[in-house]
């Protein structure tokens, strides 16, 4: 079965109906899908409550939920309680609920080959299930809207699970098993290439000197351009901890390749990187790189913004270039805490960040005043003391460096400062275009993410399912002024040539990126490699509530 949790070189061998097992030639229906024999589902929905925490392996009374401080409460059950209990959920609080055709819980059991449809592009492939989990991966994937948006993508691409263990060391810590680099995939098919995009610090590939462009050019063996995926997956998006991997590798600018070696092993991402302000003549200006919205991020960003106020001597900065081209988002407080620091009091005061609405059946049970989430001017505690005022930029106008991963709570951030009037202009791709938004939800030590909620700002916009695009000419409230630039992998972030900083400055100082020439003398015609699909987990592209319960 294919991995559903991992996003981009991701391959896999699918069995097809009547290729053997106790359900061959089994097929139901004109999908000519194999499904067991079984009694047909009666639609009856169970009350997600009713059926919670009633699970095959029902974890030990004494497992805590770390968000709770409270026991999990698991109970004996079975896969069919767990399939109950998603039917349940997905039913009470997806945001689409009504796009969900009924399929029969009854066909997904272990040994059954089902139909998938992928999230990404709604395509339609056999997959046979073998374990409980992807029993239950499957039929949650079952219960999802396949239509589109208008301009042909699929309405919903961001229904998954995750292992609640690991969910919750990488939400509150960034701690995940790995090596401690982002890999952008500039073409996941033979032949494929992939490239280091950045590397955290204080992780095996900083220690190995693999910077931004590094192209890999072999994992334990297998060439990346047409080697077996297997060995490519695990090697560079889900390695096993403790075990040793070699790649080789090709540095950014190098004609020679060489070998490293590295143990997987768990490394702590650093959210917030390269804050400084530019070399004259743009000394007037921050920058600084947001890769994503965990708990880790609230403390970084409020030294990153005091940092830049107290930048050239004292007078601080003019303008902002905050770079969220790899950020895929995260917890919504956090960007409003951020929106707030950019702006200030003065625009922000007494005005909506963003405003969820939910499904007719409101399922959380909110109030109109528990559905605003304001700008934040004082910290919510995620790595501070709670109820610290939050220093601010005071700034009209931020330079938004942008490419198609950056999603859902990155894009709260330009919604959320342009519904109260801030400028925000766009330099690089258009963004994923995600304005919705999960509680996460465990159940029987699987987080669950279905979309529950779509996100307004002030101004009462929300339409941007298509993404923010740069310097969009059509009259719609998803085209910002900026300019589109290609990702520039031959230049590490922040450096004032690589191509998407350098068309903000051209902008700053002329009011567009028309000419060719950058000011900095750098052709906007060289080569540079064009917007990369990331391969991250796909609960690194969320907008994140603090868990609530269904009411």
């Amino acid at each position: 079965m294919k991995n559903v949790v991992y996003a981009g070189l991701v391959f896999a061998t699918l069995s097809a109906c009547g290729g053997g097992g106790p359900d061959a030639g089994k097929c139901i229906g004109s999908d000519s899908v194999c499904h067991p024999s079984s009694s047909a589902g009666n639609g009856v929905i169970a009350a997600a409550a009713t059926v919670a925490k009633q699970c095959v392996a029902p974890r030990p009374a004494s497992a805590m939920d770390p968000f709770t401080q409270k026991p999990y409460g698991d109970t004996q059950g079975s896969l069919t309680t767990e399939k109950a209990w998603i039917r349940g959920y997905v039913n009470e609080t997806y945001l689409w609920y009504q796009d969900v055709a009924f399929t029969n819980p009854d066909f997904y059991v272990i040994g059954a080959t089902v139909t998938d449809v992928e999230p990404s592009d709604n395509s339609k492939s056999s997959i046979k299930l073998t374990s409980n989990l992807e029993v239950l991966n499957a039929y949650f994937n079952s219960q999802r809207s396949t239509l589109v948006t208008p301009s042909g993508k699929p309405k919903d691409q961001y229904h998954y699970t995750y292992a609640t263990d690991e969910w919750n060391a990488l939400s509150n810590a960034g701690s995940s098993v790995g090596f401690g680099f982002q890999i952008a995939l500039i073409a996941s098919k033979p032949p494929r290439s992939a490239v280091v995009a950045y590397s955290d610090p204080g992780t095996p590939a900083s220690e190995n000197n693999l910077g931004r462009g590094a192209k890999i050019v072999q994992v334990n063996g297998v060439n990346v351009v047409d080697g077996d995926p297997a060995v490519l997956n695990e090697g560079l998006f889900s390695p096993t901890e403790g075990k040793q991997y070699t790649f080789v590798v090709q540095d950014q600018g190098s004609t020679a390749t060489r070998t490293i070696t590295m143990a997987a092993r768990t490394v702590i991402s650093t959210p917030v990187q390269n804050v400084k302000t530019l070399p004259a003549p743009y000394a007037d200006v921050g920058y600084m790189q947001f890769n994503e919205h965990i708990a880790t991020a609230e403390s970084q960003l409020i030294a990153a913004v005091n940092q830049l106020k107290l930048a050239n001597a004292g007078a601080g900065i003019k303008d902002l270039v905050l770079d969220l081209r790899y950020n895929g988002g995260g917890l919504l407080d956090i960007a409003s805490e951020l929106a707030y620091m950019i702006a200030g009091p003065t625009p922000t005061a007494g005005k909506t960040f963003e405003k969820t609405s939910f499904n007719d059946k409101n399922p959380f049970k909110l109030s109109d005043a528990d559905a605003i989430t304001p700008f934040y001017t004082t910290t919510q505690g995620f790595s501070t003391t709670t109820g610290q005022v939050l220093p601010q930029l005071g700034l009209a106008r931020v330079f938004i460096l942008a490419g198609s991963g950056t999603c859902s709570a990155s894009e709260a951030i330009i919604n959320g400062l342009r519904g109260v009037g801030i400028q925000v202009v766009l330099i690089g791709n258009t963004t994923c275009g995600k304005p919705y938004g999960f509680y996460p939800q465990d159940n029987c030590s699987t987080t669950y993410f279905t979309v529950q909620f779509k996100g307004v700002n002030q101004a009462g916009f929300g339409e941007y399912a298509d993404g923010f695009i740069p310097g969009g000419g059509a009259n719609t409230g998803n085209n910002l002024p900026g300019c589109a630039v290609a990702d520039d992998f031959s230049k590490p972030l922040g450096d004032i040539t690589e191509a998407r900083l350098a068309a903000a400055m051209q902008f700053r100082t002329g009011g567009s990126c028309a000419s060719a020439m950058m000011a900095n003398g750098a052709s906007m015609s060289k080569v540079m490699l064009p917007d990369a699909s990331l391969g991250r987990s796909f609960v690194r592209e969320n907008r994140i509530y603090r868990p609530r319960p269904v009411r």
